[in-house]
């Protein structure tokens, strides 16, 4: 299955309360009803072996697949929208996209 991991920490005007509310009634919706998407899970990070947290989110969006969802999903209106309102509530994102072996 086709995965796209999202690393990120909040901008520094955006409260976690904030955003718990703009990933449960716009985020989470939006992202699972797009038609290359299975399955949106977000992680607050709360701890780490190393003690050191470099992000304190991770998206995970199970996808179809990748390539539908980078031809068809990613250029489509309503996800270049969503953009435009989710980058200023993020820093330091990183998007990382891959296939799971297990």
């Amino acid at each position: 299955m086709a995965k796209e991991i999202i690393l990120y920490n909040l901008a520094d005007n955006v409260t976690d309360e904030q955003y718990k509310d703009f990933v449960t009634t716009e985020k989470g919706p939006l992202l699972e009803s797009l038609s290359s998407a299975k399955k949106f899970e977000l992680v607050k990070i709360t701890g780490a072996a190393t003690g050191d947290i470099p992000y304190k989110y991770v998206g995970i969006l199970d996808l179809n697949s990748l390539d539908e969802f980078r031809e068809k999903d990613a250029p489509s209106q309503k996800f270049q929208d969503f953009l435009a309102k989710w980058m200023p509530m993020v820093k330091n994102a990183h998007i990382l996209s891959g296939e799971e072996i297990y």
